[in-house]
């Protein structure tokens, strides 16, 4: 199996973030890719989340 590019590693942890990757898209990124990489592009989209979530409150107040 090929590593994954950066967009594949975006693409599926946005959909897991979201509740929506398919069973068989979850064992290929375990099969496929490394870790870290999933974890750091996870962090990151915590980190947008939560000052989206920031941003709105303040804009809302």
């Amino acid at each position: 199996m090929s590593k994954p590019t950066f967009f594949q590693i975006v693409k599926s942890v946005f959909s897991a973030f979201i509740g929506i990757q398919s069973k068989a898209n979850r064992t290929q990124d375990f099969a496929g890719g490394s870790p870290s990489s999933y974890i750091f592009v996870g962090i990151g989209f915590t980190l947008l989340f939560i000052f989206v979530i920031i941003a709105v409150v303040n804009l809302v107040v």
